[in-house]
C-alpha cells in the first residue's frame, strides 16, 4: 500500500484533500489527521471492520479501547445515555479542547470493538480546525487513537506518522505540528465523583474549578481490561532504554560521566537552562518547570533520541501539577517504569 500525505492549509482550498480523507473513510479505510493533542488514526466508529483496521495498523492489542472523535457538541447525544449535568457544562466550557467524557454508550450505535467489553464509550470533540472539518465534511464519529505503532511515542508531526506507519495507511492529512503535545485528559463520568483515567492536556484543576472534586485512578488494574488508552500497556517507548532522572543538572551530568565510563552512548532529554555538555546528544523540552513547553515538546524528543545511537536515554522528571501530572505520567511510561540511579 501507498501512503499519500495531503496538506491542507487555511490559504487555500482544502475541499479536493477533505473529500478524499472522507471518501477513505466511508469506504471503510483509515487516515491519519492532527487534533490539537497529537494526530490520530481514524476509522469510521459505527463500522467494526473499517475500526478492525485501526488494530491491524497499529499493532494495537484488541483489548485497549478508542476514543470516539465528534465534531458537533449535539452530536454526543447520538452514541451517549445517561449524561449528567456536570457532563453538560464540561461538555459546554470545555469542548472543543483535549477532554474526553466516558458515558454509558448508546446500544447498538458504536462498533463493539471500539470499546472491547465495555458499556461506556470515551467521547470528545477536538479543538482543531482540521480534526473538525474533517468531522462535519463526514457528518459521522471517528474512532481515533493515535498514528503511531502501538507503544511508539504519538506523533506530532505528520513526517513521525509516516514514519510508522508508512505501508499501512493510505493516507496522512498533514495539518502541520500539533500544539497540545499529549494526548486529552480521559474523564469517567459514570462513578461518583467522576475519574480522571488519563491525565492529559486538561488539567485536574481546570476540572475542579467548574465541577468540584474528581477522582484520579493511577493505574488499571493489573489483570483487567484497560477502560482508557494508555491504562494498561507500556507506552511512548523509544528504541534504547529510557529512565527518569531527577531535573539537577549536576546529577545528570554525574550520571552521564557514569555512564561513559561503562561505555554506553547517552541522550539526555531536559530543560533548556541545562549545560550537559558531556552527553552525547542534549535535547531540550523548553524552560524548566514549563510544563506545557515540555508536553509539546516530548514526544519529539523521545523521537529524536531514536535517530541516535544511544545506547540510553536519561529524561529530566519535572514536578506534577497542571500538564506536569500528564509529562510525568508518559515519561514514567515511557519508561516503563525505570528510575536512574537504578
Amino acid at each position: 500500500m501507498d501512503t499519500e500525505i495531503v496538506s491542507v492549509d487555511n490559504h487555500m482550498d482544502n475541499s479536493l484533500s477533505y473529500q478524499r480523507a472522507v471518501d477513505i473513510l466511508k469506504n471503510g479505510g483509515v487516515v491519519a489527521f492532527p487534533t490539537e493533542t497529537v494526530y490520530g488514526l481514524g476509522a469510521l466508529a459505527t463500522d467494526e471492520k473499517a475500526v478492525q483496521r485501526i488494530f491491524e495498523a497499529k499493532g494495537r492489542p484488541s483489548d485497549n479501547p478508542l476514543i470516539v472523535h465528534i465534531g458537533n457538541k449535539e452530536d454526543v447525544d447520538k452514541y451517549a445515555v445517561d449524561i449528567s449535568e456536570k457532563a453538560k457544562l464540561l461538555i459546554d466550557k470545555c469542548w472543543p479542547g483535549p477532554l474526553t467524557l466516558v458515558f454509558n454508550k448508546k446500544p447498538g450505535v458504536i462498533a463493539e470493538n471500539v470499546t472491547p467489553g465495555f458499556e461506556t464509550v470515551g467521547i470528545r470533540m477536538p479543538d482543531h480546525p482540521v480534526a473538525l472539518q474533517l468531522l462535519r465534511v463526514l457528518d459521522g464519529p471517528l474512532a481515533a487513537p493515535s498514528a503511531n505503532r502501538s507503544g511508539k511515542p504519538s506523533p506530532t508531526e505528520a513526517n513521525h506518522v509516516l514514519t510508522d506507519l508508512h505501508g499501512r495507511i493510505p493516507l496522512i492529512v498533514d495539518g502541520g505540528r500539533t500544539g497540545v503535545g499529549v494526548e486529552s485528559t480521559v474523564l469517567d463520568m459514570t462513578t461518583v465523583p467522576p475519574t480522571i483515567l488519563r491525565p492529559g492536556g486538561m488539567t485536574r484543576e481546570m476540572i475542579e474549578s467548574l465541577i468540584g472534586s474528581v477522582h484520579a485512578e493511577a493505574k488499571s488494574p493489573g489483570e483487567e481490561a484497560p477502560k482508557a488508552p494508555g491504562m494498561k500497556y507500556m507506552h511512548y517507548a523509544p528504541e534504547s532504554p529510557l529512565f527518569v532522572i531527577q531535573a539537577d543538572e549536576k546529577a545528570i551530568r554525574d550520571a552521564v560521566g557514569m555512564l561513559q565510563e561503562e561505555g554506553k552512548r547517552v541522550a539526555v532529554i531536559g530543560p533548556d537552562e541545562f549545560d550537559i555538555d558531556g552527553a552525547d546528544w542534549y535535547f531540550t523540552v523548553g524552560p524548566l518547570h514549563d510544563h506545557e513547553a515540555m508536553a509539546a515538546n516530548l514526544y519529539r524528543a523521545i523521537r529524536q533520541c531514536d535517530l541516535t545511537d544511544a545506547d540510553i536515554i536519561l529524561a529530566a522528571e519535572t514536578d506534577m501539577g497542571g500538564v506536569g501530572d500528564a509529562v510525568m505520567n508518559r515519561l514514567i511510561k515511557a519508561a516503563d517504569g525505570k528510575r536512574f540511579p537504578i
